[in-house]
């Protein structure tokens, strides 16, 4: 008999893993809140054609479609059929996919609950999204995001506050990170001074993929996209641009001098990094003019995070987009968010070890199960312990001693309470301390104030 196996780039997680997976949650949802984000949730599918389009050609081949129901072959002609054209014949197939990123559905959400909602709209998700990517190290199909995001504001303060937020929950984390910024309208910029402006799509979408496949390759794919040979060697110093944040804005301002579009951006990026030197951010702020962020619809600032002590992509991106809600015939609403890379974070934390203890901790105090007059005992106190809020657990069998202790050993519970016939009548918990093997006697008073 084969054994069972889940689908490639998707995995199971054990109940060890998941509490992981919720310290990471938790941390961010937390720094969320405290910067006054509301959470949503919106479906795992979507219209397909409220996802087509929005990603750029190569997102649009990562989507995840989803086979309408009943006769789906009814709207395609015999000579579609023979044609094999997967492209062509999805539009007839499928009528809805699975969410590639939480952006998109947010946007769709704003545009359609829009008299429902107040502007400035700071909101929150933590849910999955899907993607028919390549399965490798670090990147999956299936995978949690958590997003936050305000829609209804142009102004440049919400960019300082995911900054900081990215920053405070990388604090939390224990996680060494450098914040990695551009800005769309500096690349705009530059793709005006060496005459390509109208290949800005091309140019961003190719050196994004710098960190994976290197500067000559990167090169090779802007020349196959049209880009003159002149253009391509005009990039290579601007791209290239090393020094203080500082110094390489004084020489985009020269550089870009030229370009309207370029010196907004360049204005753009002098704010943000002014108003974040008056907060306390720990960690280190670059500007990479080699930062692209391949999707389409942003606009303004750009943002990435890596890990300074892992190889991995990065872990965090973000920045503005303010034409996003006119796709869904709502003009003029600006947008700006950042989403977290849970699946990543999660590997992160994994090489690196930094889990606290007790956040791995799920059962704290375990009873042992003597038997039927134990239970009718027992019963009460466990409830009366749990009302404490202390997660305790009632072993539900009265099998022999040393399997119930090996249970409390294989799921790290710190604590075993005893109630035997002596405790019974000295209405009393015998209490063992599972690392140290110390026991005590006490009152079910005394092992609340212990445990908690």
């Amino acid at each position: 008999m084969q054994k069972p196996s889940v689908p490639k780039g998707t995995r199971d997680f054990s109940p060890e893993e998941m509490a992981k997976r919720n310290y990471i949650f938790d941390t961010i949802r937390n720094v969320f809140h405290l910067y006054g984000f509301q959470q949503i949730e919106t479906p795992a599918m979507e219209n397909l054609s409220a996802l087509m389009g929005k990603y750029g050609e190569e997102g649009d081949k990562l989507l995840f479609k989803i086979l309408n129901s009943g006769d789906y072959f009814a709207d395609l002609s015999d000579d579609e059929l023979l044609a094999r054209n997967p492209a062509k014949s999805a539009s007839k197939l499928c009528g809805k996919g699975l969410r590639y990123d939480l952006t998109v559905p947010f946007a769709r959400f704003v545009v359609q609950h829009r008299n429902d909602i107040t502007f400035p709209f700071k909101r929150y998700q933590i849910q999955p999204v899907w993607r028919a990517d390549r399965p490798q190290k670090g990147r999956y199909r299936e995978f949690y995001q958590c997003d936050a995001d305000v829609a209804g504001s142009a102004s440049l303060l919400n960019e300082v506050e995911l900054i900081q937020i990215t920053d405070e929950v990388f604090r939390r984390l224990g996680i060494r990170v450098t914040v990695k910024i551009n800005n769309r309208k500096i690349l705009s910029g530059i793709a005006e001074i060496i005459g390509e402006a109208d290949k800005i799509i091309d140019i961003t979408t190719a050196i994004d993929k710098l960190d994976k496949i290197g500067q000559e390759k990167v090169n090779e794919e802007l020349r196959e996209r049209g880009l003159s040979d002149n253009a391509v060697k005009r990039l290579q110093p601007i791209l290239m641009l090393a020094g203080t944040n500082a110094e390489k804005l004084h020489i985009l301002k020269q550089t870009l001098a030229g370009s309207e579009t370029g010196i907004k951006g360049v204005e753009e990026t002098e704010y943000l990094l002014d108003r974040l030197s008056l907060v306390p951010v720990g960690s280190p702020l670059e500007l990479d003019l080699t930062l692209a962020r391949g999707l389409n619809y942003y606009t303004g600032a750009i943002f990435e995070v890596k890990a300074a002590d892992v190889q991995i992509g990065s872990i965090t991106g973000g920045g503005r987009y303010d034409n996003l809600t006119g796709v869904f015939g709502l003009e003029g609403v600006s947008g700006v968010g950042i989403s977290f890379g849970a699946d990543r974070i999660f590997d992160v934390l994994n090489q690196l070890e930094l889990y606290p203890a007790d956040s791995l901790l799920t059962t704290r105090l375990l009873f042992v199960n003597f038997g039927v007059r134990e239970e009718t005992c027992l019963l009460p106190l466990v409830s009366q312990i749990r009302s404490a809020g202390i997660c305790t657990e009632l072993y539900p069998e009265p099998v022999k001693m040393k399997k119930q202790m090996e249970y409390a050993n294989t799921k790290q519970i710190p604590y075993v309470a005893i109630v035997g016939e002596t405790e019974m009548n000295e209405r009393k918990i015998t209490l063992k301390n599972m690392l140290t093997g110390e026991q005590a006697l006490v009152t079910t008073e005394e092992l609340i104030r212990r445990l908690n």
